[in-house]
C-alpha cells in the first residue's frame, strides 16, 4: 500500500510543496517551488493542486500533512500552518510540524555525509540577527514522539541540543565558544559544523572557522519542502502527529518592532536579541592579561598588571566576569575588620550597560555580608559622572572628599568622592 505525505515549507522567501510517496521500502519525493516574497498565500494552494494532479491522487489519499514550523517569516509561517490545518481538518488526518532549522541540519548531513559533529544552524532573521538552533546526530535511543526532542533520539536520527533562539549576528562567535561542551566530535574531526543561509547574509560568520580548528563550515542552505517531507515521514512512522487544532508555528521573535506607545515610553529601534549569560569566578593569574587590558581600555590612569598581581598576593577578594569563555569585567576588594573597600571595578566598553558591573558590585556586597561587615566604601573621580550615577542607583551616598587623590595629568591632581553604602544584614538582607 502506498502512503502519501504532503509537506509545505514557507519559512523563507521560497514557497515549497513536496509530495512523498512510500511503498514498502521505496520512498520518492516530488516537489514544486517558487521564490517570491509575499506571494505564499496566493501560490501555495495552486502548487498543492498541481502536485497532487501530477501524482494522480486526491487529498483523501494523504496520510498526513506536514509543514515547516519555523522559525522564519511571520506571514510565511502562518500561511503554511493555516493551509496544513485546513487540509488536515477536512481530511481527518494528522498534522506533523517539523522545525525548519532541523531541515537545514538534515540537508547538511545529506550533502556532506555522516558526521558526529554538532550541527549549528544559523538562518538570516534580518535586522542584524539570526535564528540559531543546534542538533547532533543521534547514535541510538528510544523513538521520539516528534521529529526531534531534547535528550532522546528519534527516528529522524537527531537530538536537539539548543532550541531555536534569536541572536545578534555578532554574538554567534560567543555562543559557539560557550557551547563547545555540547559538541561530540571525534579525533580528527571538527566538533561543530556551522551552516545555514546566515553565512551568506553575514559574511563575517563564514570567517569564524579560520582560527577555530574545532569548527567546520557547512553550506549556506535554507529549509526545503523535500526535506520537511522526509523528516515528517520518519516522524509519522514513529507515530508522531498532532490534531490540526494543535498545530502552531514556531515563533522566536515575539515582535518585529516596538509599538508607538512603547516608543513614546522611550523604546527605540527593534527589540534586542537576548544576551549570553555572564558568570563570575575567582580571579586567577591566568586572567591578569585580560584584566589589565580591560583596565587600560576604561581608565586614563590604569592599574598595572603588577598591581593586580600584588592584590592577589595580598589576599584581596577578586573576581572576573566571563561571557562565552571571555573575560569581560573584573573587580577587586579589600575586606578590613570594620569595612569593605572596593578598590577597582571595570567592564570592557562593548559589554557596558548590560548588567555586568552590577553583578560584580553585588558579589562584593555579598562577600562583605558574609564577613559580617555593615559598610562598603569606594572612591570615584568627580569627573566620572557615569560612575557616580551608577553607584547612586545602587544605594551609595557621598561620605566625604579626599583632596588631590587621583593623578590628572600635567602634574595636576583630582579629588576623590568617597562613597559609602550601608549593607542590610541578616533578616533584612533576605527580606
Amino acid at each position: 500500500m502506498t502512503r502519501y505525505i504532503l509537506a509545505l515549507e514557507t519559512s523563507s522567501s521560497v514557497c515549497g510543496v513536496a509530495l512523498l510517496s512510500a511503498a514498502g521500502q521505496a520512498v520518492t519525493v516530488h516537489a514544486l517551488r517558487h521564490d517570491a516574497t509575499a506571494e505564499h498565500a496566493e501560490r501555495l494552494l495552486p502548487m498543492v493542486d498541481e502536485l497532487l494532479a501530477r501524482a494522480g491522487i486526491e487529498g483523501g489519499d494523504l496520510a498526513a500533512v506536514a509543514f515547516g514550523q519555523g522559525p522564519g517569516g511571520f506571514t510565511g509561517l502562518r500561511v503554511a500552518c493555516g493551509v496544513a490545518q485546513g487540509m488536515a481538518l477536512a481530511l481527518d488526518a494528522p498534522v506533523i510540524p517539523v522545525e525548519s532549522l532541523l531541515a537545514v541540519a538534515e540537508r547538511v548531513r545529506t550533502a556532506d555525509g555522516p558526521s558526529p559533529a554538532l550541527h549549528v544552524i544559523v538562518q538570516d532573521a534580518r535586522m542584524g540577527e539570526v535564528y540559531l538552533a543546534a542538533y547532533r546526530p543521534a547514535r541510538e535511543g528510544p523513538v521520539a514522539e516528534g521529529p526531534v526532542r531534547e535528550g532522546s533520539a528519534g527516528e529522524t536520527g537527531w537530538v536537539r541540543e539548543q532550541a531555536a533562539i534569536l541572536l545578534n549576528a555578532h554574538h554567534v562567535a560567543d555562543w559557539l565558544a560557550q557551547a563547545r561542551g555540547l559538541s561530540d566530535g571525534r579525533a580528527g574531526h571538527p566538533s561543530m559544523i556551522l551552516a545555514g543561509d546566515a553565512l551568506d547574509a553575514y559574511p563575517e560568520l563564514s570567517r569564524l572557522a579560520a582560527d577555530r580548528p574545532w569548527l567546520a563550515l557547512g553550506a549556506p542552505l535554507r529549509p526545503d519542502a523535500e526535506t520537511i517531507a522526509l523528516l515528517a515521514w520518519r516522524a509519522w512512522q514513529a507515530g508522531a502527529g498532532v490534531p490540526p487544532e494543535q498545530a502552531a508555528p514556531l515563533y522566536v521573535r515575539d515582535k518585529v518592532a516596538y509599538t508607538t506607545l512603547e516608543r513614546q515610553g522611550g523604546a527605540g529601534g527593534n527589540p534586542r536579541a537576548p544576551d549570553l549569560p555572564v558568570s563570575l569566578e575567582a580571579m586567577r593569574h591566568e586572567h591578569l592579561d585580560d584584566v589589565a587590558d580591560i583596565e587600560h581600555s576604561v581608565q586614563s590612569f590604569p592599574w598595572t598588571r603588577q598591581n593586580f598581581a600584588d592584590g592577589l598576593q595580598a589576599g584581596y577578594g577578586a573576581w572576573v566576569a566571563r561571557r562565552a569563555g571571555r573575560t569581560v569585567g573584573f573587580c577587586m576588594a579589600m575586606f578590613a575588620p570594620d569595612v569593605a573597600h572596593v578598590l577597582v571595578i571595570g567592564v570592557e566598553p562593548a559589554q557596558q550597560k548590560r548588567g555586568t558591573g552590577a553583578l560584580l558590585l553585588q558579589r562584593c556586597e555579598e562577600e562583605a555580608r558574609s564577613r559580617g561587615l555593615t559598610d562598603i566604601i569606594l572612591e570615584v573621580r568627580p569627573s566620572n559622572r557615569n560612575a557616580l550615577r551608577f553607584y547612586k542607583r545602587h544605594g551609595f551616598e557621598l561620605l566625604s572628599m579626599r583632596k588631590d587623590y587621583y593623578p590628572a595629568g600635567r602634574g595636576l591632581r583630582e579629588d576623590a568622592c568617597v562613597l559609602r553604602k550601608t549593607l542590610e544584614t541578616g533578616v533584612e538582607a533576605r527580606a
